[in-house]
């Protein structure tokens, strides 16, 4: 079967395009349209779907809609119930339920030609799960953890992959919502809801989890397979702080408070799972599995021997899931998804063609990765644009901006050049066959979605990745499966006699990442990076900007 997947309804609007069972294609709205996740999740955008992306998925794989035979759309709004009787504040919800109800004629014109006959409604936190179920290597008969903020009439899903079956086994009900909680917190704290939940993950570890006991109170398990979370009051336990205010202890403690009662909610969840399921691998999926630090936990506390993550764990890898449950409820046995670089590329010579067509001096190098690995020990910062672009949040190695880890000031000079807050933290780069001497923690972490303990031996030769609590957001790089970047890390190795390059998304503050040349282009001119590595091209600031020969390109 040739399956469009859609995710629409609340953020992140995405598309994914399955073939027998196999990934082709999978790419959010945001990297065409720019407008970072896509929109926001507000009832008078649902409306919107994500017809650049769906239209790329088709293209790439010579498709017109006509071809499909079905659609997926990750929402059933036959599960909805009012929002007032779920004990919601959202007096519009009505308008998002009708946009749901008649999304396959929304789509019937985003895609022209297309049947909206074969559009299927997949209730959310199912396609959920199946994108860590079935897009997980070697699963098998598994466990399933979703959370997120909400669902149809739900926040959370429990289940087992039982074959090509899904089985639920626990669904928490609406108003509770650790997904909800979080953003509530996220905006008391003066970050953007529904955008910018990271942020307070990182500020926790700036603070001591103080209002743990006050916390409690409001967020707790009920020893069932749920919880409750609902109604916590923020304005009591520390002033709310603008978004251009400078934060504060206070405001440190209870994102550190917070983070620790979710962990210590989740941590109940998965042993309760386990003890009904009693499998050895668990996956995770929704908004809330992007806690990398709540997922370390849940690796090294929990009772799985073996906890996956979907890299598109937000409503994006609906999408993704959506197809690959129907697929499996057609009959056909879904293929792990094959990595994170699922999104467009260019051919050598189309990228020459961009440059050219920009005006800008290059140079062809014998070896990009070496070129690259020079500069970068040379204390460069190098935006990195290679091969398929990335589904999901994270910057994996295809469009990354890179810098030397030994130097403590790269911290700050990357946010400065990113534009973001200095208490953010950037992430190390490592073979998978080095990372085990340098970090501590669940191994291989292709996906950037677990924290590690850095030796301490380690801490003073690699400041820049070092976060303040002496842990490290980490990407394993498998040789075989990204020669390139691991050919770099080797030259730098070589260089510099470290295996760890520093990595941290290309784009800056409040833009979605750089996706296709023009974009990549416009972040190099607009912002203080060295050397710009598209394709086997090389691109210099000095050539660019400096007095030098700006002649035509080499």
């Amino acid at each position: 079967m040739r399956i469009l997947g859609i995710n629409a309804l609340f953020h992140d609007p995405a598309a994914a395009l399955l073939i027998d069972g196999r990934t082709v294609a999978a790419a959010e709205e945001e990297r065409f349209s720019r407008r970072k996740h896509g929109k926001r999740p507000v009832p008078f955008a649902a409306w919107e779907m994500p017809e650049k992306a769906a239209a790329w998925c088709l293209t790439r794989a010579g498709l017109r809609p006509q071809d499909l035979d079905a659609v997926t759309y990750s929402y059933d709004p036959r599960l909805a119930r009012p929002a007032q009787d779920m004990g919601l504040d959202d007096p519009w919800d009505h308008l998002r339920q009708t946009y749901a109800r008649e999304a396959p004629g929304f789509l019937r014109a985003a895609l022209p030609g297309l049947d909206p006959g074969i559009v299927r409604f997949v209730p959310h936190h199912m396609a959920h799960a199946a994108s860590g179920a079935f897009a997980a290597p070697d699963a098998g008969d598994s466990s399933v953890l979703v959370l997120d903020g909400r669902g149809e009439r739900a926040s959370h899903l429990a289940a087992r992959r039982v074959g090509d079956r899904l089985e639920p086994l626990y669904a928490q009900d609406l108003p509770h919502s650790l997904g909800l909680v979080y953003e509530e917190l996220t905006e008391h704290l003066g970050f953007l809801r529904s955008s910018d939940e990271f942020k307070v993950m990182a500020l926790a570890s700036h603070g001591t989890p103080r209002m743990l006991s006050e916390l409690r109170r409001h967020v707790q398990p009920t020893g069932d397979g749920g919880f409750r979370a609902t109604n916590v009051p923020w304005h009591e336990l520390c002033p709310p702080r603008g978004p251009d205010e400078p934060w504060t202890r206070e405001h440190a403690d209870v994102a550190a408070s917070a983070q620790a009662v979710l962990e210590e909610t989740l941590l109940d969840l998965v042993r309760w799972l386990h003890g009904r399921a009693h499998d050895s691998t668990l996956t995770l999926a929704g908004g809330v599995a992007l806690n990398c630090v709540a997922n370390s936990r849940i690796a090294d506390e929990g009772p799985f021997s073996r906890v996956w993550v979907q890299p598109a764990a937000g409503d994006a890898g609906t999408a993704l899931g959506g197809a690959l449950l129907l697929a499996a409820v057609g009959g056909e046995e879904p293929e792990p998804m094959p990595g994170a670089d699922l999104g467009r590329d260019w051919s050598d010579a189309e990228l020459g063609a961009w440059l050219k067509t920009a005006g800008v001096p290059f140079e062809r190098p014998a070896d990009i990765a070496a070129t690259v690995a020079r500069s970068l020990a040379d204390n460069d910062i190098v935006a990195w644009f290679q091969g398929r672009s990335e589904y999901g949040p994270r910057a994996l190695g295809h469009r990354s901006l890179l810098a030397h880890p030994g130097h403590a000031g790269n911290l700050e000079r990357l946010n400065d050049v990113k534009g973001r807050e200095q208490f953010r933290p950037v992430a190390p780069m490592v073979l998978a066959d080095r990372a085990g001497q340098i970090f501590d923690g669940p191994l291989p972490s292709p996906y950037m979605l677990f924290v590690h303990d850095v030796a301490p031996e380690w801490r003073e030769r690699i400041p820049a990745v070092v976060h303040v609590d002496g842990t490290a957001r980490i990407q394993t790089v498998d040789a075989a499966r990204e020669p390139l970047v691991a050919r770099v890390l080797s030259a730098f190795e070589e260089l510099t006699g470290l295996p760890v390059v520093v990595n941290t998304s290309l784009n800056t503050a409040g833009r979605p990442m750089v996706d296709d040349p023009r974009d990549a282009l416009e972040c190099f001119g607009s912002s203080s990076v060295d050397l710009l590595a598209i394709g086997p091209y090389a691109v210099r600031r000095q050539g660019l900007f400096g007095s030098g020969d700006e002649g035509a390109a080499r």
